[in-house]
C-alpha cells in the first residue's frame, strides 16, 4: 500500500507475550500526522496492569526458554530480525515520515541504519563481550564472565523512533535480556511494525513486549516495577530526573540519553565551505528534533560577518515541505504541543532582544506545524535560549575572539553532550575538543557516528554509554569466579578445643 497524507491505518495494539492484544482498560488515544493534522489511527493505551503482563512475560521468557538458549542460537535469532527489517525497508520508511514528520530521504537512511543495529550487535557479543582472566602464580584463576541482567524496560524518544528503539533493543537481545519496549506515544507507527517484524521471526513468547502508553502511566510503571532491573531512557532531562528519583528505591539501573544544546565553533582558518555544510546540516537535519543538534554556533569575529551572510542565504534556500516528498529539507514538527513550544521560544528571543532571521513556509502548508529553519541573530550567551534546549530547526549565532573565550562560552552551559570544531589548525582542533565539556565531539565532519565508539553525554546530557561494547557495562553483569589450584592455607578458626 503506497501511503499518502489521506492514509488511515489500522489501530495499533499493544504486543504482550507473542500476541496483538487491546489495552486491559480498552483505552486508546488519538495518534495525528503532523503534516495535516489529521488522525492516522488509534492507538491502545497501556497502563499498569499491561506493564504488569509485559514484565511477567519477559521474565518467565529470560527464566526460560530465551535464558537457555545456546549463543549461536540467540544470535540467530538477531540476524534474522536485521533481514527482515531489510525487507521492509521501503514501508517502514514512509511509515516514520507519516508519523513523525521527519523528510523521507532523511528516514529511508535511518531504517538502514536500524538493520545494521542489529547485526553489529550480533557480532559483537560473539566477538568482544570476552571476560577477563587473572593468574595468581600457581594458586589461583581469577576469571570474569557477562551475564545478562533480567529484564530490560526500554523508553524510547519520538524524535528517530524505529532507528534509536533498535539502537537499544539490538545490545539488549544478543546480550541474553528480554525487552519491555515503552514508545514515545507521539510516534507509535514504526514501532508496532518493528513488533510485527519481531514477531515475524519467530522468537520464543514473552522475549520482546511492546507496551504503548502515556509517560505518566505505562511508562512510570515500567520505571517502578520490581521485575524490570534495567531502564534504558531517551529524552529530555527533566523526564530523565523524575525517571531516575522514581527508581532510586528498587535500586534500578539506570542509562540516561538526555538533552543537549551543543557547541560548533568554526575558527578562521577552518575550510569555511565545509564548515558551512555542516552547519546547516547539524541543526536542520531531522527538523532540528536532533539531541546532537549544533544549536549553538560560534563564529569568529574575523569571519563572522562573511559567515552569518551566506547562512542567512542557506537558510532561505531550505526546502520546507511535505516530509513524503523527496525534494523536502525541513517537514513539520511531531507534535501541535511541541510546536507551540517552539514558537513560544521564538516570542521569549525577540522579548531578549535576539534578531529572528527565518526561512519560508508555504502557505498551503498552513495546517502542518511548520517552524521554519531560522537563526537567532544579537545573542548573548546568557540568554534563555542560548541556554534552553529548543529542539526544533533553530540556531543561536554568536561572535567570538580567540580560543580560550569560545572554550569558556562552549562549557557555560548546563548540558554536554556533543560538540563541533572547525579548524585547518589540527593541534588546536585537538586542545580544543578535549577542552569543550562533551561526552562526543567532531572535529572537521558533521555528526557521523562509528558504532564502535561510545554514544552519550556529560553534566545534564545523561548518564552512561550506548555504542558498541560500552553498552555491555548496562546490559550485562559482571561477575568475578575465583578458583583454587592448589590446597592453600585456610585459618582453622575452632579447630582447636577450647581450654
Amino acid at each position: 500500500m503506497e501511503l499518502t497524507h489521506e492514509s488511515r491505518l489500522d489501530d495499533i495494539l499493544l504486543y504482550i507475550n507473542g500476541e496483538f492484544v487491546a489495552a486491559s482498560s480498552n483505552e486508546t488515544f488519538e495518534n495525528k500526522n503532523p503534516f495535516t493534522n489529521q488522525p492516522i489511527n488509534r492507538v491502545a493505551s497501556g497502563e499498569k496492569a499491561d506493564i504488569d503482563m509485559a514484565v511477567s512475560a519477559a521474565r518467565a521468557a529470560f527464566k526460560g526458554e530465551w535464558g537457555s538458549l545456546k549463543l549461536k542460537d540467540r544470535l540467530a535469532y538477531i540476524n534474522r530480525i536485521a533481514d527482515l527489517i531489510d525487507e521492509h525497508i521501503d514501508e517502514i520508511a514512509p511509515l516514520e515520515s507519516l508519523d513523525t514528520g521527519l523528510p523521507i530521504h532523511q528516514t529511508k537512511k535511518m531504517v538502514a541504519r536500524a538493520a545494521q543495529n542489529f547485526r553489529f550487535y550480533a557480532e559483537m557479543v560473539s566477538t568482544r563481550l570476552t571476560g577477563d582472566a587473572y593468574q595468581v602464580d600457581d594458586d589461583f584463576l581469577n576469571y570474569t564472565v557477562h551475564k545478562p541482567v533480567g529484564v530490560a524496560g526500554l523508553i524510547t524518544p519520538w524524535n528517530a523512533p524505529f532507528m534509536l528503539e533498535t539502537w537499544k533493543i539490538a545490545p539488549a537481545l544478543a546480550t541474553g535480556n528480554t525487552v519491555v519496549l515503552k514508545p514515545a506515544e507521539w510516534s507509535p507507527l514504526t514501532a508496532n511494525r518493528l513488533a510485527e517484524i519481531i514477531h515475524k521471526a519467530d522468537l520464543p513468547k514473552g522475549v520482546f513486549n511492546v507496551v504503548h502508553g502515556y509517560g505518566e502511566t505505562a511508562g512510570a510503571a515500567l520505571v517502578a516495577h520490581p521485575d524490570a532491573p534495567l531502564i534504558s531512557f531517551t529524552g529530555e532531562t527533566k523526564t530523565g530526573s523524575e525517571i531516575m528519583k522514581n527508581g532510586a528505591d528498587p535500586l534500578k539501573r539506570f542509562s540516561m540519553e538526555l538533552g543537549g544544546k551543543s557547541p560548533i565553533i568554526v575558527f578562521d582558518d577552518a575550510d569555511l565551505d565545509r564548515a558551512m555544510d555542516a552547519v546547516t546540516w547539524g541543526i536542520f537535519s531531522f527538523n532540528g528534533e536532533r539531541c546532537t543538534a549544533n544549536s549553538r554556533l560560534f563564529v569568529h569575529e574575523s569571519i563572522y560577518d562573511t559567515f552569518v551572510e551566506q547562512l542567512m542565504e542557506r537558510v532561505k534556500n531550505i526546502r520546507v515541505g511535505d516530509p513524503l516528498d523527496d525534494k523536502t529539507q525541513v517537514g513539520p514538527l511531531i507534535h501541535t504541543e511541541h510546536y507551540e513550544n517552539v514558537k513560544r521560544y521564538l516570542g521569549i528571543a525577540k522579548d531578549e532582544g535576539a534578531q529572528v532571521v527565518s526561512g519560508h513556509v508555504d502557505e498551503a502548508h498552513a495546517d502542518g506545524n511548520f517552524v521554519p529553519p531560522t537563526l537567532l541573530l544579537n545573542v548573548t550567551n546568557d540568554m534563555t535560549v542560548a541556554q534552553e534546549e529548543i529542539f526544533g530547526p533553530v540556531m543561536c549565532v554568536m561572535p567570538f575572539k580567540d580560543e580560550s573565550q569560545v572554550i569558556e562560552m562552549a562549557n557555560d552551559i548546563r548540558y554536554g553532550l556533543a560538540g563541533y570544531v572547525w579548524t585547518n589548525d589540527m593541534k588546536r582542533g585537538h586542545r580544543v575538543a578535549q577542552k569543550v565539556d562533551a561526552g562526543m565531539m567532531w572535529v572537521n565532519s558533521q555528526n557521523v557516528r562509528d558504532l564502535r565508539t561510545p554514544f552519550g553525554g556529560s553534566k545534564h546530557s545523561g548518564i552512561g554509554r550506548e555504542g558498541g561494547y560500552y553498552a555491555f557495562e548496562f546490559y550485562t553483569e559482571i561477575q568475578i569466579v575465583h578458583v583454587a589450584l592448589g590446597d592453600h592455607p585456610i585459618p582453622q578458626f575452632g579447630k582447636e578445643k577450647r581450654t
